[in-house]
């Protein structure tokens, strides 16, 4: 098995020489046992280019390692993991990594809060949106990107005899352990994270893992910082807390951590790709979040949402990843990634806190399907993850260049960021045009768009803005589409 060039991350602030940093980050990984024995390292050019170093360096690197018996050479097939590398104890049993360091006080965090069912305002999309020639909506999978082959080996795969125990058992609050590997060596040290398998929890998606964390650490006693205008799914999962909720206003760099309230015990933040506007928190504002919430106390919730859709460059590090109190909760998913017919995703966090959360989680769906999880395992280990991320990354690089230019063709103003890549673009209108007005209109010509107002928490939140996707919408039709929008706005204004 190949392993891959994003899970190695120069950490910031790390000492020593580039090649000794080099060095240290592939024997740790060989000593935890994300690396092992027999599998094939990233060439020499690959790694030097995505770490940002001379070729010459890695190389260098790559010889101490041989020469310390980590690695092998083979002819031209490139270096592997030696055969006599240090044998790590068993990964999945979680005693090849020490317990994460944690400053906070579990019992005091963690509530028993009570809920109460809340409609969601999200914004809508109609049951037909495929009929639409211009389907300008975000988060639907694009079955000509998908691999619908190996997806379905995988499957078949899942449902032989073999596995006929991992699809059936009722695991009670255990989850796969062929995909919490995936995950702990493979998903988490590509965010730069290192976790043990007690410190990870599969879920039904980003949306479960919100749910549980807001559920173990809120209630109506406590104040949650969100971010306005931000994800409404949140919203309503924060209202059935009770909690008190501060809406903190995003601008064109995501979350800024000078503008949160004096007083607030849970901050949520998607510091990779502000949903809606696609700004990116940059590294300085991270690492001014992680200050102040070790100053004043309080715990953040970071979901990472698509790090995985970045165009020319790496992804910054996760929250998680620079996090050294046990401060951050960490929220994947893979749903948006594959499809959201998945609902697929996992929490990262401190030992204690995972230990509340799949307590919590067994009273409602003891465990993710079985059938599903093992399907996802084999997708992920066989390697057809990755090569969907690269297919899809590179139509949706495409996508966004010919959007961005039919948007200044036609003279729509961006509002969001347009830099750090993602799957959409957070778009205003001009002063006095009502989206959700704009969107009815649009219907008639076959386009749909996504009216803004739902993003917002606030009363009297503003209706000049709207989002525009290009997941699922081809290439060769976004320029005729971004023409009737603007066609509409000229219309309404």
């Amino acid at each position: 098995m190949a392993i891959s060039v994003d899970i190695f991350f120069r950490r910031p602030g790390a000492t020593g020489t580039l090649q000794a940093q080099i060095r240290q980050m592939v024997a740790e990984g060989i000593l935890a046992g994300r690396l092992r024995r027999g599998e094939r390292m990233p060439s020499s050019r690959r790694l030097a280019a995505h770490l940002g170093v001379s070729r010459i360096t890695v190389t260098l690197a790559y010889a101490d390692l041989v020469a310390d018996d980590y690695l092998e050479p083979r002819g031209r097939s490139g270096y592997f993991v030696s055969a006599n590398a240090p044998q790590p104890q068993d990964f999945p049993q979680g005693s090849a990594q020490p317990e994460t360091a944690s400053s906070v006080d579990w019992n005091r965090a963690l509530s028993q809060p009570r809920s109460e069912a809340s409609p969601l305002s999200r914004p809508g999309k109609p049951r037909d949106w495929r009929s639409f020639r211009y389907p300008f909506i975000y988060g639907q999978a694009d079955q000509t990107l998908f691999d619908h082959q190996n997806w379905r080996g995988c499957t078949l795969m899942a449902l032989g005899l073999k596995d006929f125990h991992a699809m059936t058992d009722d695991r009670f609050e255990e989850d796969d352990p062929g995909l919490l590997e995936y995950i702990a060596r493979h998903t988490l040290p590509r965010r730069g994270i290192l976790a043990r398998p007690e410190e990870i929890l599969v879920t039904l998606g980003a949306q479960n893992a919100l749910w549980l964390a807001a559920q173990l650490l809120l209630n109506q006693r406590r104040i949650a910082a969100i971010e306005e205008p931000g994800y409404p799914g949140l919203r309503d999962v924060l209202h059935q807390t009770r909690c008190r909720l501060k809406p903190v206003p995003v601008g064109r760099a995501g979350l800024d951590p000078a503008l949160l309230p004096a007083r607030v015990d849970v901050v949520f933040c998607t510091p990779s790709h502000h949903c809606p506007t696609g700004a990116t928190m940059p590294m300085a504002a991270r690492q001014a979040l992680l200050d102040a919430a070790g100053r004043d106390g309080f715990l953040i919730v970071e979901d990472d949402y698509e790090f995985e859709i970045v165009h020319d460059r790496a992804p910054l590090p996760a929250l998680k990843s620079m996090d050294t109190e046990g401060r951050v909760i960490h929220v994947g998913s893979f749903s948006k990634s594959l499809f959201p017919g998945l609902r697929l995703g996992f929490l990262v966090g401190p030992e204690p806190f995972i230990r509340e959360a799949r307590a919590l989680r067994s009273t409602v769906l003891r465990h993710p399907p079985g059938l599903i999880q093992r399907a996802a395992a084999y997708f992920l280990q066989l390697g057809h993850y990755d090569a969907l991320l690269r297919r899809t990354a590179r139509a949706f690089q495409a996508r966004r260049r010919v959007m961005l230019a039919a948007v200044a063709e036609h003279g729509l103003a961006v509002a969001g960021g347009i830099e750090g890549g993602g799957s959409s673009l957070w778009m205003r209108a001009p002063d006095g045009v009502d989206t959700e007005a704009l969107a009815r209109a649009l219907h008639v010509d076959s386009v749909l768009i996504e009216p803004g107002r739902p993003f917002f928490a606030a009363p009297g939140a503003p209706n000049e803005f709207y989002r525009i996707a290009y997941s699922s919408i081809g290439e060769d039709r976004i320029g005729e589409g971004i023409a009737g929008i603007a066609r509409a706005i000229r219309r309404q204004a």
